[in-house]
């Protein structure tokens, strides 16, 4: 492989130009050697001092007909087997050694245009290979240009000086600035105009329209956006004004975020070589013995350079690597950042798929689903007025108005509930969150108080015979005034695919085993596996049991470890393949080997998918590749094949075996089969 000197984001990158400077010497050889008709020119008499240049070249051609193709060979070869010997210092011994040996050889048996077509095919394929790195790399380009530089932030308007009389009203007046982008800070509010691209993470706080997300996730549909909704930094504006509250700096935001890992992606794309590593190791020194035997056969050192320049392995160095490009690229499109692209090769080896349970498997998101009344206490019969005449109304508006000042992952599911019955919120005083004791306010003249069954348990365990039996699902009791009158459950439902997903895995990927291991009590846990078709349940793991199940399993058999949240990070890392669905935390998406960043089981089998699919053409490209070189080795064997000729002949097989691999990119008509 050429050593990369120099990569530009132009055409003109090191390979192309010595991929020219090789492909305009070997014409004018040609033009030179060649007469019209087909004529080989007389060779004509060497300049003096000149005459040792013809000795080694069988065909005594004169210098100005051999110079152009040894120009080519010095400056194009020269470089990779300097390249080569450093490698070879270092014990590195990679696909491209055979080109290496090629080159020497050609050089000291005098077949400089054999060598010369050499530096042409391992040049032209290196420029076509830094072309698709180009290609693939467009979605990091455009999401770094579209991204905007500027941001209409609303400030308060400077306010008129004191007259000295009392004013009856004072009036806040707002103005809009134009401001860099990179200048917002989270709680800063930003006007988003029609058809523009949103430049922070933030919540809509006035405005109703809709957002095109397709960047981000994929999806070629508008998602609704009113007062409460999150919007994207990158997502691009509807027909409608949007205000929002920045909650993220644009600098921490999640396209800042993609285009992050994407970067990270680009700088590890070396190692994806290591399948076409794997595959010289056994067909460079097949390659190495079937030419010395025919040397040692027939005593012809030109049929070993033969059957070397047929074998030169261009399928392994240039094919692999552009059918792994290509599927980053549209993984990307599609809506999934592949971090290291070791795991498009891994996925498909996988035999053991592990899931975690929330925000996987369910939509991570709590709904209330019963609000159960526990009895009175005869202590409470000197209330003002019993719990018991107290409605669910009554209650879920106390309790929802004082959760609007928790960031609880149920407290959302409260407020929910009471927006959808229409309740409004009341006013909350003495708000106030001991550890381990719940929230507790004072609303509407009541105490209310939010709590769990294990602090009830310790402060006052004579209540425990009033509760009602814990159930599957999550939960939470509800105090007023210091007595217990309600239990709120919850159920995080299964995602509605989830059972479809599962069961279609073995068969369409191989997956012998689905597990679901999960951090949640096991009630909640096997209603879930029931619901989606998994036999194998582990409840109750901690991230350290996690980590060393994953360990465990990994050391049997590639593994490949889906989640979503911190918990998930450790055994994702510890996995053959770790995936991150959505991007809920930072810690998870940094272990991550790949990022689906729409919360979807259907981006989940697209990776699958792709990964497969890359799989199955780089290996058609280079094993197919690989057979037709191993034919023409045989005829280079025999002699029925010059150097030239075999060059010739491998350039047309590289040709082939790299347009196959583009295929990579394209997207065929589906991406998932459930």
């Amino acid at each position: 492989m050429l050593p990369k000197f120099h990569k530009s984001s132009t055409f003109w990158t090191y390979e192309a130009i010595i991929a020219v400077l090789a492909l305009t010497g070997i014409a004018v050889h040609l033009a030179v050697r060649f007469g019209i008709g087909g004529r080989w020119l007389d060779p004509l008499p060497l300049p003096r001092g000149w005459e040792w240049v013809g000795v080694m070249n069988h065909t005594t051609a004169p210098l100005w007909c051999d110079g152009p193709v040894l120009a080519v060979l010095v400056i194009g070869g020269v470089p990779l087997v300097i390249d080569l010997i450093r490698k070879a210092a270092r014990g590195e011994f990679g696909s491209d050694l055979l080109a290496g040996i090629s080159i020497v050889v050609s050089l000291l048996l005098g077949e400089w245009l054999a060598g010369a077509l050499v530096v042409l095919m391992l040049s032209g394929g290196e420029a076509l290979e830094a072309y698709a790195v180009r290609s693939a790399s467009s979605v990091l380009e455009a999401l770094a240009k579209r991204m905007p530089t500027q941001a209409h932030k609303k400030v308060a308007a400077t306010p008129p000086e004191a007259t000295g009389e009392e004013a009856p009203e004072t009036i806040i007046v707002s103005t809009m600035l134009d401001v860099p982008a990179d200048s917002i800070e989270a709680g800063d509010v930003v006007v988003v105009f029609p058809h523009e691209i949103c430049p922070v993470d933030g919540e809509v706080i006035e405005g109703r329209g809709g957002m095109d997300e397709a960047y981000l996730t994929g999806e070629p549909y508008l998602v609704p956006k009113t007062p409460g909704s999150l919007v994207l930094s990158g997502a691009v504006n509807g027909a409608t004004a949007l205000t929002i509250r920045a909650t993220r700096r644009p600098g921490d935001s999640r396209y800042a975020q993609i285009m992050r890992v994407m970067r990270e992606g680009e700088q590890r794309r070396p190692r994806i070589r290591r399948l076409g590593d794997r595959l010289g190791a056994w067909y460079t020194p097949l390659a190495l013995a079937i030419a010395a035997t025919a040397w040692a056969a027939s005593g012809d050192p030109i049929r070993f350079l033969a059957v070397l320049v047929v074998a030169t392995p261009c399928p392994l160095l240039i094919a692999i690597p552009t059918a792994i490009i290509g599927s980053i690229s549209l993984a990307a499109r599609r809506g999934i950042i592949i971090k290291d692209p070791a795991v498009l090769e891994r996925a498909d080896r996988c035999q053991v798929a592990i899931f975690d349970k929330t925000g996987t498997l369910t939509y991570g998101k709590p709904v209330l689903t019963d609000m159960v009344p526990i009895p009175a206490q005869p202590s409470s019969a000197t209330k003002s007025q019993s719990h018991r005449d107290w409605d669910e109304s009554w209650i879920l508006a106390r309790v929802a108005s004082l959760e609007r000042y928790s960031r609880h992952p149920l407290a959302g599911a409260i407020v929910e509930a009471a927006d959808q019955r229409g309740l409004k919120p009341l006013v909350v005083e003495e708000i106030h969150e001991p550890p381990g004791h719940g929230l507790t306010g004072v609303v509407d003249g009541v105490v209310v108080s939010v709590t769990h069954r294990r602090a009830v348990a310790r402060d006052h365990p004579n209540w425990l015979a009033l509760l009602p039996p814990q159930g599957p699902g999550m939960e939470c009791l509800v105090l007023i005034d210091g007595e217990p009158v309600c239990l709120f459950r919850f159920r995080d439902e299964p995602r509605a695919d989830g059972a479809p997903f599962v069961g279609h895995l073995g068969p369409s990927h191989g997956l012998r085993r689905v597990v679901l291991l999960s951090g949640d009590r096991e009630a909640e846990v096997r209603h879930v596996a029931e619901r989606v078709g998994i036999v194998e349940v582990f409840a109750g793991q901690t991230p350290e049991s996690k980590l060393e199940f994953v360990r465990t399993e990994t050391a049997k058999a590639p593994t490949l470890f889906l989640g979503d949240g911190v918990n998930d990070a450790p055994a994702m890392n510890a996995a053959t393949v770790g995936l991150a669905m959505g991007q809920n935390s930072d810690v998870t998406t940094e272990a991550a080997g790949a990022v689906i960043l729409e919360s979807s089981l259907r981006k989940v089998d697209e990776f699958l998918h792709i990964a497969r699919r890359m799989r199955i053409i780089a290996l058609q490209s280079a094993l197919g590749g690989m057979a037709l070189s191993m034919i023409g080795m045989g005829f280079a064997a025999f002699g029925a094949l010059s150097p030239v000729a075999g060059a010739v002949l491998q350039e047309i097989i590289d040709v082939a075996a790299v347009l196959n691999a583009l295929r990579a990119a394209w997207k065929p008509r589906s991406l998932s089969d459930y």
